[in-house]
C-alpha cells in the first residue's frame, strides 16, 4: 500500500488529477477530497452520503466510513 501511495501522489504532484476508488483508510486518510457513496451496497447504494475532506467526513453521520476513518485518523495523530 505504501508504494501505491507513492506512486498515486508523485503523480498529484506533477500536477494530475487523481481519481481513486478504494476502501483501504490509509488511502482515504491521504486524499485531499473523499466522496462516500451509499448509504449501503448494491442496490442500497449510489448516493452520496459525504463528501469533503477526510477529517470532514469522518465527522459524517449519515457515512457507514465515518467511523473507520475516524479511528484512523486518530490513530494516526498520536
Amino acid at each position: 500500500m505504501e508504494k501505491l501511495l507513492t506512486q498515486l501522489q508523485g503523480l498529484v504532484s506533477a500536477g494530475n488529477t487523481v481519481v481513486v476508488v478504494e476502501h483501504d483508510m490509509r488511502v482515504v486518510a491521504a486524499s485531499d477530497w473523499v466522496i462516500d457513496m451509499g448509504p449501503g451496497a448494491g442496490d442500497e447504494g449510489g448516493q452520496i452520503v459525504a463528501e469533503g475532506s477526510p477529517a470532514t467526513v469522518a465527522k459524517s453521520k449519515a457515512s457507514k466510513t465515518a467511523p473507520y476513518l475516524r479511528r484512523f485518523l486518530e490513530r494516526e495523530l498520536r
